[in-house]
């Protein structure tokens, strides 16, 4: 078992698994629990303290299994319960824990309780948002994330109901509260089963304006984010949740939260107020969005990009805590996003992951990130599954506002396909994922880049990230030091320094394919250090010059 402690989640870092894409065990093409089973070692070996787990619920797969129609089942493409048992104990042996993910903003328009209330049984009735349209149209303007307006009508009811997201995707409505009891119950129910925490899935969505007034226009339809986000009643729900579900467990809580600022998260994560452990933010990952939105994609400001992680840095150093990550299943790969995934594709992987693992908070690693996987280089539509990506393409070139090619673009490098993927795991056919035909197709490049090679390499980037979290192990400092930013105006190093007891940690990270000079203060250097971690062999100085896609981290005397 895990060692428990205090906030042993700080000093943790978490390995994400999206179940479909990791190791498929029976050759039907779909990643499994027994095919996760069957790779804990490899976990071990690099070192994660924390699985968590996307959705295995049973779906109808509109979503990739975020429109549940089960909580508190497998779905049979990924196994049983008995195999999440197994999956629970084996981590365990391995002193590793098993964070589930918790999607309880909306369900399935499947789910018993959505079927229920459609019906209109009289408990379930308004356990969804139910509006007559007005005018001849929807209860207001909203529009959907996934594209289209927000709400569809329900001819049985003759009245519309509210899905901030998929029409298949309908949103619980929180402010009932046999809804938050509902949800309270399955949470123990996996807690009692064995479970570690949760990622509670855009939980800063379930408390919304009660008078689901229109939102500001943009395009076709208004924005939700004034009146769906952040809403009056979320920390009273938050804190209802931790004293109903979460007290006196020793778990971990991360809750997906677009939209909210530092003020908010410190709130949120302060444990005075008992809500949650840390939040996912998004602003960083939201400033290569271009004005026509995420497909509409522009060169990153690195300048930006530090300003605005060196915000959440200071803004929640001395409360609350960070949650760190460039990667995840909604993302495309780091490296093809920010680093080099062509000449300095290995070198880039490294600089990207010392500059994140470096920062006060807990990382958190994407599957596959730690072997360099790129973007998936899909040319054509059909090779898509994600249902953001086809909805996109339809509404754009479909309707003619813009060209097939441009579209496709936008797609090739924004689209969470990007992430989804199979895990290269050898260079065979399939590359070791699969026995069958995937259920969407491997990255050609997995001849190259692949788990056997790099486990066989001891200069991979795979031994980076091992040798990455050792180092949060083994000196305090990356845990608890205090982060200061440095060369806030350089538009190709990323340079900050963490400090404790006195003695401080000096990271530098060229992001740029050009050598780049150090403009640093002796001052801070003093009389020098050791570097403990980098990419290149050890520089003769502490403030050389950094070559291109240079990382490196000196503990500084």
């Amino acid at each position: 078992m895990p060692e428990a402690g205090a906030e042993w989640w700080k000093s943790s870092v978490v390995y994400q698994i999206y179940p479909s894409s990791f190791n498929d065990s029976n050759g039907d093409g779909i990643g499994d629990l027994p095919g996760i089973i069957g790779r804990l070692d490899y976990l071990k070996r690099l070192g994660v303290d924390v699985v968590w787990l996307s959705p295995v619920y049973p779906s109808p797969w509109d979503d990739n299994g975020y429109d549940i129609s089960d909580y508190i089942d497998i779905d049979p493409r990924f196994g049983t319960l008995q195999d999440w048992d197994r999956l629970r104990d084996g981590l365990h042996e391995r002193g590793m824990r098993l964070v589930m993910d918790l999607v309880v903003n909306h369900t399935s328009d499947r789910h018993p309780w959505f079927e229920a209330s459609r019906a209109g049984v009289p408990d379930k009735d308004d356990f969804y948002f139910w509006r007559p349209g007005t005018k001849g149209g929807p209860p207001n303007n909203w529009g959907s994330v996934f594209s289209g307006p927000a709400w569809t009508h329900d001819p049985g009811r003759d009245e519309y109901y509210l899905h901030l997201f998929s029409p298949s995707q309908p949103d619980l409505n929180w402010e009932n509260p046999k809804v938050r009891s509902a949800v309270h119950e399955v949470a123990r129910w996996w807690l009692d089963r064995g479970a570690d925490g949760f990622r509670m899935d855009v939980i800063n969505f379930v408390s919304k304006n009660p008078k689901l007034p229109d939102g500001p226009m943009v395009g076709d339809y208004g924005i939700f984010a004034d009146h769906a986000m952040n809403g009056p009643r979320l920390h009273e729900f938050l804190h209802e949740m931790h004293r109903e579900v979460f007290d006196g467990r020793d778990v971990l809580t991360v809750g997906e939260m677009p939209g909210v600022s530092v003020e908010q998260a410190r709130v949120h994560t302060n444990p005075i107020n008992r809500e949650l452990n840390m939040v996912f933010q998004f602003e960083h990952v939201d400033l290569d969005h271009g004005p026509g939105g995420k497909f509409d994609p522009r060169p990153l400001d690195l300048v930006e990009f530090k300003a605005s992680l060196s915000r959440w840095q200071t803004g929640l150093g001395d409360v609350g805590w960070n949650s760190l990550y460039f990667n995840n299943h909604d993302q495309p790969r780091s490296v093809s996003r920010y680093g080099d995934d062509g000449e300095y594709r290995v070198e880039s992987a490294k600089a990207l992951a010392t500059t994140l693992h470096m920062m006060q908070g807990t990382p958190y690693v994407y599957q596959g990130e730690e072997l360099g996987m790129t973007n998936a280089g899909f040319s054509d539509i059909t090779d898509h599954r994600d249902l953001e990506t086809l909805n996109h393409h339809r509404t754009m070139v479909v309707t003619g506002r813009v060209d097939s090619e441009k579209a496709m673009a936008g797609i090739a490098r924004m689209s969470r396909d990007n992430a989804r993927t199979p895990i290269q795991w050898d260079a065979s056919a399939q590359a070791g994922f699969t026995d069958g035909t995937p259920w969407i197709a491997v990255n050609d490049n997995h001849t190259e880049i692949n788990a056997e090679a790099a486990v066989a390499d001891p200069d991979s980037v795979f031994h980076h990230y091992r040798r990455l979290i050792e180092l949060r192990k083994e000196h305090p400092i990356i845990v608890h030091g205090r982060y200061a930013p440095l060369l806030e105006d350089d538009p190709r190093v990323f340079a900050y320094t963490r400090t404790l007891d006195g003695r401080t940690l000096l990271v530098l990270a060229n992001w740029s394919g050009g050598a780049a000079p150090v403009e640093l203060s002796g001052d801070i250097v003093g009389t020098g250090g050791r570097m403990l971690i980098g990419n290149y062999p050890e520089p003769e100085r502490v403030l050389a010059p950094l070559r291109p896609w240079e990382a490196r981290v000196h503990l500084l005397d």
